[in-house]
């Protein structure tokens, strides 16, 4: 017995007085006094050897080896409180250099590349020290946080815990009070920002609002109401623009007619109006925020606003959206959502139908906007109150707690269930199947308010902007060491999923797309998702809600871990991908108009979120005729958010746009290509796609209407 090996697999010479410590670290363990003894120990450490002698003469043994002995010795010995002891201790030290393991790993995948889980985190020195970061905190909680069964849970796959690396720490989601927040001002930090008295102050502002609370959370950040609070803006630069004018007229001794100086003002205002917006553009484009890791994931709303000043906000930002970036790039944020409403702006008499036009135009160039329906049955109800969407699909109106209302509110946390292994351990057995369902959400629903209960604990001065700065609707009666529970009490906690085609095609063998009995049981089985959510809402007096999770990473992540224990199985488990919530598969041939019928009835039940596309060969071009008649059967099926997918290619050397088949621009023969493309509800260039993303972009089959 010379050598021993270590769990490094090193060998290193064989130290008998490290069993005598070991003995010594199990009494310890146990809390008695037996430790002390130094002739028990010893006697212990020779009955150990003789064992190790005996049951391994001259061949290898480990660490592990000699610790099982320990442990043998001790409960012959009659010291079995000490044994239990010593195996927890040695559990919990297993799991600690389980973890550092892991972590480390990580941590060396990370520095060899940038992770790709979030399309918009970049190969930055800084993207790399958060994605490590990011690592750290999943590794502390999965393995000192949460409770077992649910960290086992989400690592088995049968549920995901969504964004994970900051479970305990901050919120995901919020529509900004952006009227308020520049009616009162604002401090970021060092110093109080004073209301803007130009366009271009507050389109700035606006940005930096958003940049600012990006480092308060991880998810997204948004206006509902872009066009009405930067009205206000647009009248002030005005009058400001009238201002300068009569003064300089004045000056020079110079005079003009008053609708000579009325026309040249409101040409001034229109001026600076769109350049607040470029620069609006060009700012969350540019300015990265959240440890210099990622611009801000953010999201515009606007649209509805008939006054002037809203009109011109509206016009002014979709032609600079349009004009796209410095050599024409089709800018990746903000995402855009274009609000449509009868009577404002759907039908060609309505005061706003001008933009609606308009919109669709730079749509058909850019991708963006994207549409929401404010007459859809599930969001006609709030009255005066409009529905703001987040490119990922995030809705928030509802409130168990308070008013009904978007601004001021988002989504705390979600965790996405693992639809299709529900549907495989069912075997075809439809009671089985519900039974497991009702299961995994109530543990869901259980993990969320599990997570809901670190949040709500946490205080105003942890959320410096969030809270601080007021954003969260009733933290205005917070103060700074206040927990802010009474603030996120109006947030949502939601429950995903993914992968409702392949759960159809392993119950059934064929997915909604195919079968109108398939489609029947996906439409029974997602109201039955949403109608478990509500009851809870009662029950907890919180905001339960269903979302059709925009799977990016978790798109590849349910299916290998269910390849690896069910194997391979046709329709289910045989793509790289699961489809996304309750979409028809993206390979699957079928008419737009088709797809959009079948895909419309369950926005309705994923009140947390939705969208749905379709897949076009290429841009509409100027064919907005066709272009329209997609967005209002969207509008027919009772869709809340939808939007018309194409590829977007375009050389960042020359300039030349559309779809570029080619490796090199067939212009000027550089391979400098920009490809974008919409991942999960928002745009990214393919080279930031996971493996799993890109594997379904090259599936995705066109739709002809």
């Amino acid at each position: 017995m010379k050598h021993i090996i270590k769990r490094d697999k090193r060998q290193v010479p064989f130290d008998e007085s490290k069993i005598t410590a070991c003995l010594d670290k199990a009494f310890a363990a146990e809390g008695g006094d037996e430790g002390d003894n130094r002739s028990l120990l010893m006697t212990l450490t020779l009955e150990v050897l003789k064992k190790l002698e005996a049951e391994y003469k001259d061949a290898p043994f480990t660490v592990e080896n000699v610790q099982d002995l320990v442990e043998t010795v001790l409960i012959e010995g009659g010291y079995a409180k000490v044994a239990k002891a010593y195996i927890l201790y040695r559990q919990r030290r297993t799991a600690i250099r389980e973890a550092r393991s892991e972590l480390m790993d990580a941590v060396a995948d990370i520095v060899r590349e940038t992770n790709r889980d979030n399309a918009n985190v970049g190969n930055s020195p800084s993207g790399k020290v958060l994605q490590i970061s990011e690592a750290a905190s999943k590794n502390y909680y999965l393995k000192r946080m949460l409770p077992p069964e649910e960290a086992q849970a989400h690592l088995d796959g049968d549920i995901y815990i969504q964004d994970l690396g900051w479970y305990g720490k901050t919120l995901t989601c919020i529509q900004i009070p952006l009227g308020r927040m520049l009616r009162d001002g604002f401090n970021s930090g060092h110093g109080t920002i004073r209301p803007p008295k130009s366009i271009r102050s507050a389109a700035a502002l606006s940005a930096i609002i958003l940049q600012s609370n990006q480092n308060d959370m991880h998810g997204g950040q948004s206006y509902a109401y872009f066009d009405r609070d930067l009205a206000t803006y647009v009248d002030v630069e005005r009058a400001r623009q009238d201002k300068i004018l009569r003064g300089n007229l004045k000056e020079l001794g110079l005079t003009a007619s008053e609708e000579e100086i009325i026309a040249l003002v409101e040409k001034h205002t229109y001026s600076e109006t769109f350049q607040a917006m470029e620069a609006f553009i060009y700012n969350l484009n540019t300015m990265s925020s959240r440890a210099g890791a990622q611009v801000p994931f953010s999201s515009v709303n606007l649209g509805t606003d008939t006054s002037p000043g809203g009109r011109m906000i509206t016009e002014c930002f979709l032609k600079a959206y349009e004009r796209g970036l410095g050599r024409g790039e089709s800018p990746i944020f903000p995402n855009l959502c274009f609000k449509l409403k009868e009577g404002v702006n759907f039908e060609p008499e309505d005061p706003n139908y001008d933009l609606f036009h308009l919109a669709m135009e730079v749509a058909c160039k850019r991708l963006f906007p994207s549409f929401s329906f404010m007459d859809a049955s599930f969001n006609n109800i709030y009255g005066e109150e409009e529905v703001g969407y987040m490119g990922c699909r995030t809705r928030v109106i509802a409130n168990v707690n308070g008013e009904a209302r978007t601004d001021g509110r988002g989504n705390l946390s979600f965790t996405s269930v693992n639809l299709p292994r529900l549907g495989i351990r069912a075997n075809g057995d439809m009671a089985q199947f519900w039974r497991y369902l009702d299961e995994t959400l109530d543990f869901a629903m259980s993990q969320l308010k599990t997570r809901y209960d670190l949040q709500k604990n946490l205080r105003v001065k942890d959320f410096p902007f969030l809270m601080g700065q007021q954003l969260y609707m009733d933290s205005e009666k917070l103060k700074h060491s206040d927990i802010i529970e009474p603030a996120i009490k109006h947030g949502t906690l939601t429950v995903g999923f993914i992968g409702l085609a392949e759960c159809l095609v392993a119950l059934t063998g064929t997915h909604h797309g195919q079968n109108q009995s398939s489609q029947a049981l996906g439409i029974s089985i997602v109201s039955h998702m949403r109608r478990r959510c509500d009851e809870a809402s009662k029950k907890h007096s919180l905001n339960y809600s269903l979302l059709a999770t925009p799977a990016e990473q978790l798109s590849g992540k349910f299916t290998t871990l269910d390849v690896e224990r069910y194997g391979v199985i046709e329709g289910v488990t045989d793509k790289a991908w699961y489809t996304n919530s309750f979409h028809v598969p993206v390979e699957y041939e079928i008419t737009a108009l088709d797809k959009i019928a079948i895909e419309g009835p369950y926005h309705k039940y994923c009140n947390a979120g939705h969208i749905s596309y379709v897949e076009l060969e290429s841009a509409p071009g100027q064919n907005i005729e066709a272009y329209e008649r997609l967005v209002r059967a969207m509008a027919d099926a009772d869709m809340g958010y939808g939007a018309v997918n194409f590829p977007v290619d375009i050389c960042r050397d020359c300039g030349t746009s559309g779809l570029i088949n080619e490796p090199k621009c067939t212009n000027c023969g550089s391979n400098n290509i920009s490809r974008v493309r919409r991942i999960t509800g928002y745009l990214s260039t393919l080279d930031r796609f996971n493996d799993y993303k890109l594997a379904e972009e090259k599936s995705r089959i066109t739709h002809d209407e």
